[in-house]
């Protein structure tokens, strides 16, 4: 959640969890815990705690639940063979996986500035394909054969190629 400075060593990055804006974060009944809680600023446990992002949309807690939920819904990740992607510049990083007739492309700007990604993508049938973002409704439309991406600082789109039908394409091989 935070990390208090003030600590010795490794300890001042393992202080006790902040669950709620209960006495001690929520972590423990106990008046006084082997390592303090992190009680000031703008990441003492009454702004920063776990109670608190569950109920935020926007919370960095809800954003990883959603992001480790599409990884899982994505089995090309995990199952199939990577192939990198120029991207034109040497600040993004473009990758497509492979399996099973589909593919997803995982577009990810390493750089602190709005870069704009160039691709040329094919589907298996060597034609022109739609990018179907995995995480919002901003498809990419291929526009005389290349897709041009916009990428916010750190930004990042993961892309099923070719569409969202890519279970009735699935080979069970």
């Amino acid at each position: 959640m935070g990390d208090d400075l003030h600590l010795a060593e490794r300890n001042c990055a393992r202080t006790p969890m902040q669950w709620s804006t209960e006495p001690n974060a929520g972590f423990t009944k106990n008046e006084k815990p082997i390592l303090p809680v992190i009680c000031e600023g703008p990441y003492g446990f009454q702004h920063v705690n776990v109670a608190e992002q569950r109920r935020d949309p926007n919370s960095l807690l809800n954003w990883m639940e959603r992001i480790i939920r599409m990884r899982k819904e994505v089995p090309e990740i995990g199952w199939g063979d990577f192939s990198f992607i120029s991207a034109g510049t040497p600040k993004a990083l473009a990758i497509r996986y492979s399996w099973r007739n589909n593919s997803v492309l995982c577009l990810h700007n390493l750089g602190s500035g709005t870069r704009e990604v160039g691709l040329r993508i094919q589907g298996d049938d060597e034609r022109d394909c739609l990018l179907a973002n995995l995480l919002s409704d901003d498809h990419s439309q291929a526009e005389n054969g290349s897709h041009r991406i916009v990428l916010e600082p750190y930004g990042y789109r993961w892309y099923r190629v070719c569409g969202l039908d890519y279970l009735l394409k699935r080979s069970t091989i």
